[in-house]
């Protein structure tokens, strides 16, 4: 496969939601995985007067790398330092009417995100997708449907006056 056709594949699988990739990002990492021995050329294709693209695939040794990583990713929680969670441990230094605002935003914005990643599973139930591919969709569909949840909690909790609030 040509790193185009890569990039192409990944935005329809919407994987852009999971991995932050460029077109060009995407075609030094497949140069870097054939100079490690992890993938290699092909062959290389023609289409009118384009220029040659290069075809890749993986090899037994990226194969093998493959599996490893995928099972170091699964077996323990990533360390991940999410801005959002810093911006709540420093929440206590703004005015409880500002803090109200900022989360009742934030809380839109994953509420459109929640929808978003609905729309994208029942397209994929629709047309049979095997739920193996998609799992990441609806692993993230419920931790947003999490965080609306305790964002709702915090944020009737803040406006309520139940909360304790320095400024």
């Amino acid at each position: 496969m040509h790193p185009y056709e890569m990039f192409q594949t990944l935005l329809d699988r919407h994987e852009d939601r999971v991995v932050k990739v460029r077109p060009g990002s995407l075609y030094h990492a497949v140069e870097r995985l054939a100079g490690a021995g992890l993938a290699e050329a092909a062959g290389t294709e023609r289409d009118g007067n384009r220029p040659e693209r290069t075809t890749y695939r993986i090899t037994d040794a990226g194969r093998g790398a493959l599996t490893t990583r995928l099972r170091e990713l699964l077996r323990a929680p990533a360390a991940a330092y999410p801005e959002a969670a810093l911006g709540l441990a420093e929440a206590h230094n703004l005015p409880r009417a500002d803090v109200v605002a900022d989360l009742s935003h934030q809380r839109a914005i994953l509420r459109t995100d929640a929808a978003e990643l609905e729309g994208l599973i029942a397209s994929v139930r629709e047309r049979d997708v095997w739920e193996a591919y998609w799992i990441e969709a609806d692993r993230a569909l419920h931790l947003r449907r999490a965080e609306i949840a305790w964002l709702d909690t915090l944020i009737t909790r803040l406006t309520d006056g139940d909360l304790p609030w320095p400024t």
